[in-house]
């Protein structure tokens, strides 16, 4: 792999880790020597451009007994390789993407690894290696039809000489659409808070018959707002960049596994309907137990981790931050604490330790003993706050807001869990996340106190158990 021509050596010296990122590649042209080291403009989707390294090659694919190249490109991002590469396919003119849990319809890959991204224990080389074992049980390409009878969905072998056009898939310009799934207090507080707060072109408020939270929709009818359309139809959702789910469907069952499984069912008749009508929103999970139906919408969607996220510990981090530099610390420091873990009495804190929540590039750090009284306090003076509907309301709409503008902030969202701290189990959990228009990026785990990981150890064990209980 070529790094020393003029061109390369002027980007890599832009680069944050530039030694490191030198290391990782040459480790990867040791395992795949044809990968091609290039450089290009990258267009992210809120149109801005960055000059960066790209890796474009053919990874071998067998399938049915015959081996094939499928073509990819990935874009190594300036803190590569510490944050994960952007990673897409590069059919030919005679192929078509086949969407899935893995691609989505304009090629980009979505893989565990890339969101459970934790250098050095993640390396592009396993990442390929992943990626081969996905798509060999799901094959992303197959070859547009021809007329003469074949099979459309026939995986095709790729040429192995490919013109890669440089520059990143340019962002849909559509319409910023968002629908909220489910009427009652809290789903009137979200379709309040997100208008209020972000440039929404239309918003649908969609209070489904299944949902025991009900109301409001027919005063909005009366009192109609500007770009707020009611309906009971989850078609007119289609095409939105955010759905908000805040249904409940609570019965009368006595057990809480009963109870749970109710909501289980709803969203096994809404949610793969939500996510084949919008294929590429992120969707906002509110309902409860938020951990369990994060994991349950996540499982139905088929859509990839990074798009299906919960309201999780956004409210308690927001809280606790503001505690923190407006009442105790008097306003002498800008200091961001993260709630994580399981929406329940397990939840642990950690710091933010430098930058705001706004800082994509934030490393987490624990609390010490230093610090302890310091959270301890701050969580104590929020003791009794609760979640009412407005105040959830306006979470939801700050989460929202992190995508339709591609913010990149960072929120405690309940995310997939495994792989972070060294969580083997297959959970959701609250965790610091950078939010955008391609959806959630984990931040790196963190080594937390022994009573705090007994906490968070806890929870997924708990979580884990109850989840076999449920039928999804």
């Amino acid at each position: 792999m070529e790094l020393n021509s003029e061109p390369l050596k002027k980007i890599l010296s832009k680069y944050k880790f530039r030694d490191v990122a030198i290391e990782e590649l040459q480790k990867l042209n040791r395992v795949y020597p044809d990968m091609k080291l290039k450089t290009g403009s990258y267009t992210f989707s809120d149109s801005t451009q960055r000059d960066l390294l790209n890796l474009v090659g053919n990874i071998p694919v067998k399938y049915k007994g015959h081996s094939y190249n499928l073509p990819i490109q990935l874009w190594l991002l300036d803190s590569f390789p510490f944050t994960p590469p952007i990673c897409f396919l590069r059919p030919t003119s005679n192929m078509m993407i086949r969407e899935g849990k893995h691609v989505d319809a304009k090629g980009r890959i979505y893989l565990p690894g890339l969101h459970n991204w934790d250098h050095p224990k993640s390396s592009v080389s396993v990442l390929l290696e992943e990626m081969i074992a996905k798509f060999e049980e799901d094959p992303p390409l197959g070859m547009k039809s021809t007329g003469d009878g074949k099979d459309p969905n026939e995986l095709l072998a790729c040429v192995s000489h490919l013109n890669i056009t440089e520059g990143g898939n340019r962002p849909d310009k559509g319409v910023n659409k968002v629908s909220v799934i489910g009427g009652g207090d809290l789903g009137m507080a979200a379709v309040l808070s997100i208008m209020a707060k972000s440039p929404v072109d239309k918003l649908v408020l969609i209070d489904i018959p299944e949902s025991s939270t009900k109301g409001g929709t027919m005063d909005l009818e009366i009192f109609s707002l500007p770009n707020v359309e009611v309906s009971k139809d989850l078609s007119a959702s289609a095409g939105s960049k955010v759905v908000v789910v805040t249904a409940n469907a609570w019965s009368e069952e006595q057990s809480y596994a009963s109870v749970v499984q109710t909501n289980v069912d709803m969203y096994s008749r809404i949610i793969p309907s939500l996510a084949r009508l919008s294929p590429t929103a992120v969707l906002l999970i509110v309902s409860q137990p938020v951990d369990i139906m994060t994991h349950v919408a996540w499982r139905q969607s088929c859509l990839p981790p990074t798009h299906v996220i919960g309201a999780g510990c956004n409210l308690e981090s927001e809280r606790l931050s503001y505690v923190l530099n407006i009442a105790l610390l008097a306003n002498k420091s800008d200091k961001q604490a993260w709630v994580i873990g399981e929406v329940s009495d397990n939840k642990v804190a950690v710091w933010g330790s430098s930058g705001t929540s706004v800082d994509k590039h934030q490393v987490l750090a624990p609390v010490t003993s230093s610090t302890k009284p310091l959270i301890e306090r701050g969580l104590e003076m929020l003791k009794g706050r609760g979640q009412r509907s407005w105040s959830v309301g306006l979470s939801i709409a700050d989460i929202t807001h992190s995508v339709l503008t591609d913010q990149r902030k960072t929120h405690s969202i309940t995310t997939l869990a495994q792989g972070w701290g060294g969580i083997g189990s297959e959970v959701f959990l609250s965790l610091p996340c950078v939010l955008g228009a391609n959806g959630s990026t984990r931040l790196a785990g963190v080594a937390l106190t022994p009573e705090d990981d007994a906490k968070l150890r806890e929870s997924v064990t708990s979580l884990s158990n109850f989840f076999t209980q449920l039928r999804i």
